[in-house]
């Protein structure tokens, strides 16, 4: 980013803070930072703070909340910018909400968007390789993660703030050290109660709890939140059970996907096998992983459709062979795997061929509203709706 680039985006946080009248002043802001689990972090803090009779507002990749109304997120950014999260906290201020709850990313925090928000809480979950050509290696998009908690750290804000580190992350330390001498609270996997499938999820329940908890919430009310949360749409949402399950996931980097792949394998019957629909999400961007989320569908499905992803302006065919070039690279079977572009026509065939005990897993889009294809095209899109629309076809 140039430097001119650099300073119009602190400009537009700046203006976008004044203008709304400094919102994350009258609010308690808590922000949830890492590669994965953002979305369900932020889903189980709202619920238990409404299991508290308290009134919030929430802006994550999959929706944009302030009190009871809730709408899709359609700017197609996960941290929305131009000022869209000012103007929400300020909604979320003149409304009576007490809480705002942020999703805090890698390029948002380059492009400033995190900038005069004042933060009472601040949550790293974990880093894993992401964005990367975006951010020019690894070591960037980690720094980039680590200036939002020296964000947090210097901010002159006379509001009490307390830094939330997943202590199992090999990074750990790292956020320790930028969180300075603000109060630190370590966490782990949680063993409460919920309804979410994943060894994964252990952890996003983990930084939920240890949030709630900080922030005042009993435990009788945190346990009863957590039993009580039926799951986010498109994170490991099971669409069916029987006679055959199918769930829909937003993985979009090689271990989610693996982790995803392990969980749904646990659903599948003695004889049963995974029938995977797989792209690589983003054209023109993070290519190194292609090859690998090949790889690992390799190792994990029985029967792999390769489709479309929003390829942007890339040629989606070349997609499909990079990742194609893991699949070889692990001698997956050419009869055990095919290419079907449309992806539409790639979930229905995967559903078709599901036989009772079978798992189905369509990885990639989650609850996402729109296919991404070239010159800007944006196509509404549903996996879900999709799946279930398959399913009831072959009824």
């Amino acid at each position: 980013m140039s430097k001119l680039t650099n300073i119009f985006h602190w400009l537009i946080a700046w203006f976008s803070a004044v203008t709304n009248f400094n919102p994350s002043r009258r609010l308690i802001v808590v922000g949830v930072t890492g590669t994965k689990g953002k979305s369900t972090t932020l889903e189980l803090i709202n619920a238990g703070l409404e299991a508290a009779g308290k009134k919030t507002a929430l802006v994550s990749s999959v929706r944009i909340k302030v009190g009871g109304e809730s709408e899709v997120n359609k700017t197609g950014n996960t941290m929305p910018g131009r000022g869209l999260l000012q103007k929400v906290m300020h909604r979320a201020a003149k409304e009576g909400c007490e809480y705002a709850l942020l999703e805090v990313t890698s390029q948002g925090i380059v492009q400033h968007r995190h900038e005069f928000i004042e933060f009472d809480c601040a949550v790293f979950l974990n880093l894993q390789p992401e964005h990367l050509e975006s951010h020019g290696g690894f070591e960037n998009y980690k720094q980039a993660k680590l200036s939002f908690f020296r964000y947090v750290n210097r901010s002159h804000s006379a509001k009490k703030k307390t830094l939330f580190v997943n202590g199992e992350d090999r990074y750990a330390d790292e956020f320790v050290k930028a969180a300075g001498k603000n109060k630190v609270v370590l966490f782990d996997k949680s063993d409460t109660k919920t309804n979410l499938a994943g060894e994964f999820n252990k952890t996003n329940i983990g930084a939920a709890v240890a949030v709630l908890r900080v922030l005042g919430v009993d435990e009788e009310t945190i346990t009863k939140a957590m039993r009580e949360f039926k799951g986010l749409n498109g994170r490991m949402e099971f669409v069916s059970r029987e006679p055959f399950t199918v769930v829909v996931d937003y993985a979009h980097t090689p271990d989610s996907l693996q982790a995803v792949y392990q969980t749904v394998a646990e659903e599948v019957r003695p004889g049963g096998r995974l029938i995977c629909v797989l792209g690589s999400a983003g054209g023109g961007r993070d290519k190194w992983k292609r090859p690998e989320m090949g790889k690992i569908a390799a190792q994990n499905c029985g029967y792999l459709i390769l489709t479309d992803e929003d390829p942007y302006d890339e040629d989606p065919l070349k997609i499909l062979h990079e990742i194609e070039e893991g699949l070889k690279a692990k001698g997956f079977p050419q009869d055990k795997y095919e290419k079907i572009l449309d992806r539409a026509q790639a979930i229905r065939k995967a559903i078709s061929l599901a036989k009772p005990g079978d798992g189905v897993v369509v990885t990639g889009k989650g609850s996402e509203p729109f296919l991404h294809k070239a010159k800007g095209m944006k196509v509404p899109w549903s996996d879900r709706k999709t799946a279930e629309e398959a399913i009831q076809a072959r009824k």
